[in-house]
């Protein structure tokens, strides 16, 4: 039995090569490297600017992007154009983010369903994916500038609790960046490998890790045993920031200054240069006791004191997450031996007195917090590539596994470089009324299009019973053995038919083999990610054309002969759109037939239930 090489199966790897840590995050991202002299991971900066690098895109007119200090002076101008927390998107659906969708201020395609979400601006629509690529384009681009040498391999952290669509959104938005991302990192476990923590052979720890950042905030509980990570558990408020201490400040003074409303919406700029003031005056009282400055010639001041009191009920919503998370952990905050602070807002005195009494012990906070986690990348990094002798890491699958979906995509279930043993599952869905069978094709690669990849085999899942499109549920579930034996299920859960196949996904492939694939899918990531859109946008436009005809047949008397004229109109030129191979224009077009045929549909929800309520009685 062929067992997997623990050098990713590309001789590459063992060349003094740069593999670069990146943080992608919410508000501010940056790269860090392990010193080729002192051994010790810096962030990468020019002279004395900063290392972080803004998370915000901007497009102007002409569609041209700027990434990070540029573009976030357009987050007041150009609120339309200007994306910023594009993470908090990532492998997101238009349910997910229903509850939050006033926290942002450019467009977002609302079609409310379990579709990935799409940002559109202008007259062109993006996917968080592409948004994410531009943010680890700039990053390559600087730290190429920075180290005079091409930058192709890195480590990205993620959040602990991202889900797998989330961890391989970020991997493929890596890839669209021109960059072979060989592991993604918790950001906690990333954390206290800054710190050391792990690196010493049998020691065992529980550690928590309190990331509080200017947009989010996450508490997560780590064992760790042997150099191994669990993550206990996890908790927090992805919307509980520093920004949030920031808006404190400035509702304070708009109060202090007698600021109405209406001089608030007739200068949009007084909010923003409040807000520069109110980080200048956060930082400022870390240090000092008082903070004064002047404002349109009047006096901005605010003391410690208060500043402290404005912010106390966010730490207090913190520790109420940290309270959570030892719950759902079954600890007390004694058996945390360590504490770690990431996130540029523990730098706030009050933040570090009121954790550090939480847990009863004093707090980690001796590594930059803005950089410990890209530091802890980089530490990553240098393990894999080989320059860490001490570690040894676990065997890993060479290339990604996946399965064949609708329109030829390759959807990927194992990502290449996971660890084995290794299980993962997801479910899919009937694409005609009354399947009763569904094709399962098993491939290996890294394209998107499973024809550009190597089919590994391929099973029949028959007697499904008989049910409308969609209603069936499928359980794909891939499992590889620590012998790199792949075993594929499929399992439709409502009648509980299954059917089984062994794989062996190492067989007849050579490193080069391997390496070629890896260049391939990098070297066509644009055109292969632009393929799947185009794909995706098709099938989307499909199976709305499919949904609207049915419903049009079943609603007749609902609707008026106007609507009735429109929507045909709109179906006809959505139809159009689909044969001339333009994403856009096909999401322009999907776009304008959902607004069309939304009224009516509510008007038919409500003919349904009240129709369904009418003699009974409540």
């Amino acid at each position: 039995m062929a067992k997997i090489g623990i050098n990713i199966a590309t001789g590459s790897l063992q060349q003094a090569e740069m593999i670069v840590g990146i943080d992608l995050g919410t508000t501010n991202s940056l790269v860090a490297i392990i010193h080729p002299e002192s051994k010790m991971p810096i962030a990468l900066k020019e002279h004395n600017s900063s290392s972080l690098v803004p998370s915000v895109i901007h497009f102007n007119n002409a569609a041209n992007i700027t990434v990070g200090e540029e573009a976030k002076n357009y987050l007041e101008t150009e609120p339309h154009n200007t994306i910023f927390s594009a993470k908090r998107l990532m492998g997101k659906s238009y349910n997910d983010l229903k509850q939050n969708a006033a926290f942002f201020t450019y467009k977002i395609i609302d079609n409310d369903d379990e579709k990935l979400v799409k940002v559109q601006v202008g007259n062109k629509f993006y996917s968080p994916i592409e948004l994410s690529s531009f943010i680890l384009k700039e990053l390559k681009a600087k730290a190429e500038h920075i180290l005079k040498t091409p930058v192709t391999k890195a480590v990205i952290t993620v959040p602990a609790y991202f889900n797998d669509a989330q961890r391989q959104a970020t991997r493929d938005a890596g890839k669209l960046a021109g960059l072979d991302v060989l592991r993604i990192v918790n950001e906690p476990t990333a954390a206290a490998l800054a710190y050391g923590l792990g690196l010493e052979k049998e020691t065992e720890k529980t550690i928590a890790v309190y990331d509080l950042g200017g947009g989010t905030f996450d508490i997560s509980i780590l064992k760790i045993s042997n150099g191994i990570f669990e993550v206990l558990s996890t908790n927090g408020n992805t919307y509980l920031g520093g920004d949030d201490f920031d808006h404190a400040i400035v509702n304070y003074w708009i109060e202090e200054l007698s600021i109405n409303d209406e001089e608030l919406k007739a200068n949009n700029s007084i909010k923003q240069s409040l807000r520069l003031k109110a980080e200048e005056a956060k930082k400022h009282l870390s240090f000092n006791d008082e903070f004064s400055t002047s404002f349109n010639e009047k006096e901005l001041f605010i003391t410690k004191q208060k500043f402290e009191a404005l912010i106390q009920p966010f730490i207090e919503q913190t520790l109420q997450c940290c309270t959570n998370a030892l719950k759902d952990a079954a600890l007390q905050s004694t058996d945390i031996e360590t504490i770690v602070m990431v996130g540029g807002s523990t730098r706030v005195p009050l933040v570090k007195h009121s954790v550090s009494n939480f847990f009863g012990k004093e707090v980690n906070d001796s590594v930059n917090p803005d950089e410990v986690v890209a530091l802890g990348a980089a530490v990553q990094a240098d393990i894999l590539a080989g320059n860490n002798k001490e570690f040894l890491l676990l065997d890993i699958t060479p290339l990604s596994l996946g399965i064949e979906t609708m329109g030829g995509l390759m959807d990927v279930l194992i990502p290449r470089n996971s660890k084995i043993p290794s299980k993962a599952g997801r479910q899919y869905t009937t694409q005609k009324d009354g399947q009763g069978s569904m094709r399962i094709s098993v491939y290996q690669g890294e394209r998107d299009l499973v024809k550009d990849n190597r089919k590994l085999a391929e099973f029949n899942l028959t007697n499904i019973p008989g049910m409308p499109a969609g209603l069936p549920k499928v359980e794909v579930s891939f499992l590889i053995n620590a012998d790199g034996i792949l075993m594929v299920k499929a399992k439709e859960l409502r009648s509980g038919v299954e059917q089984s196949i062994e794989v062996k996904p190492q067989y007849g492939l050579t490193d080069d083999d391997v390496e070629k694939m890896l260049l391939e899918s990098i070297t066509h990531a644009k055109d292969d990610i632009a393929i799947r859109a185009l794909v995706e946008a098709k099938t989307e436009g499909e199976q709305i054309l499919s949904t609207t005809e049915n419903f049009l047949t079943k609603n007749t008397s609902l609707i008026t002969k106007d609507e009735m004229l429109a929507t045909a109109a709109a179906m006809q030129a959505l139809q159009l759109a689909i044969t001339m191979d333009d994403k856009n224009l096909i999401q322009t077009k999907t776009e304008e037939l959902n607004e069309i045929t939304r009224p009516f549909a509510e008007r038919a929800m409500d003919a349904a239930v009240g129709a369904a309520l009418k003699g009974k009685q409540l």
